[in-house]
């Protein structure tokens, strides 16, 4: 089954990578240096701002991650395609 999705949606899903990659970054770093009170500051941020985006971006285009509540009370939207990783 294809799907036409719409700018928003890779717009959206965009920033969610690009906000979860600073944070996959942050914790290598923290890592090597766990006393940096300011990167664990940063990595707060990014952490909260990660799952305000994901919210966001599951209300709008549906499921992203497993464990999220099912929108629908009739469809089964995480068998839905595509998946995050198929565009």
């Amino acid at each position: 089954m294809t799907h036409s999705l719409s700018k928003e949606y890779y717009r959206d899903l965009e920033e969610i990578q690009a906000v979860d990659f600073v944070l996959f970054e942050l914790a290598l770093y923290l890592d090597t240096h766990p006393t940096d009170s300011q990167a664990i500051k940063q990595f707060n941020q990014y952490a909260l701002y990660s799952l305000k985006l994901k919210t966001a971006f599951e209300s709008l285009h549906g499921p992203l991650r497993f464990g999220t509540p099912n929108r629908n009370e009739k469809v089964w939207e995480w068998s839905q395609s595509p998946w995050p990783w198929q565009v």
